[in-house]
């Protein structure tokens, strides 16, 4: 059997997230890196979910051969979240309005430069797999 692969962790589901990213789509300028500066609800979001906020990742160290990534385009970061296992998305499969605020401190996180990721609990679901294999002995037991 193949094993199934792990579901992509979304940031828009993190706490605080999906209110920073309405209000980015409220104004604007809520999006933009200076606005940091005048909505400390930011930094303590991201503080809070990664252990830096923005304006400390910026300043932290990279390792030799960082390719930085999180100046990049939105475009190009949401594929390479994905093969990190990152969804960086909202419903409609558009980056994040507010990726700019979480790239920095959640690619250090990743690659373990600086910073944490958010616990996440392990799934008590049992996999499709093994529902399916109930099933299948069910129906077998029938005969």
């Amino acid at each position: 059997m193949t094993d199934k692969p792990e579901p992509l962790r979304r940031l828009i589901d993190l706490p605080g997230v999906d209110d920073l990213e309405y209000r980015a789509i409220l104004k604007r300028d809520f999006a933009e890196a200076p606005a940091r500066a005048e909505f400390p609800e930011i930094d303590a979001c991201v503080k809070a979910l990664f252990g830096l906020t923005a304006d400390e990742a910026e300043e932290a160290p990279r390792p030799d051969g960082w390719d930085d990534i999180e100046c990049k385009a939105p475009a190009v970061q949401v594929a390479a979240f994905e093969a990190a296992g990152w969804d960086v998305t909202d419903n409609k499969r558009r980056p994040l309005r507010v990726l700019g605020h979480f790239s920095g401190p959640l690619w250090l996180a990743v690659r373990g430069v600086a910073g944490t990721l958010p616990f996440q609990a392990e799934s008590r679901e049992p996999e499709a797999w093994v529902s399916k294999l109930e099933a299948e002995a069910k129906r077998f037991r029938k005969r």
